[in-house]
């Protein structure tokens, strides 16, 4: 079974999404982060008006952010986005 990540996803009101995931890939300010198990910890700015996207299992979904912060640690990935609004999935 290949490694996964710990990833939540939190907006300003709720708990958008929670679980295990292969792959993480969000727009900073910095640029394109693509997060993998074993990625080393950063914090990085969400760039306003960007996507996250969760692989899971096969299946990317995808939210439209809008601004917030994303923060990689040995336990995993939590993104805090001011707003977060729920594109339909796609294959991976």
């Amino acid at each position: 079974m290949a490694k996964q990540l710990n990833v939540e996803l939190v907006a300003v009101e709720s708990k958008v999404w929670s679980g295990k995931a292969t792959a993480v890939y969000a727009r900073t300010t910095e640029g394109e982060l693509g997060i993998l198990p074993g990625h080393q910890p950063l914090l990085g700015e969400l760039r306003l008006g960007s996507r996250v996207r969760i692989q899971v299992d096969g299946t990317e979904h995808v939210w439209e952010t809008d601004g917030g912060f994303l923060s990689v640690t040995t336990d995993g990935v939590t993104i805090l986005a001011e707003t977060a609004e729920a594109v339909a999935p796609t294959a991976a």
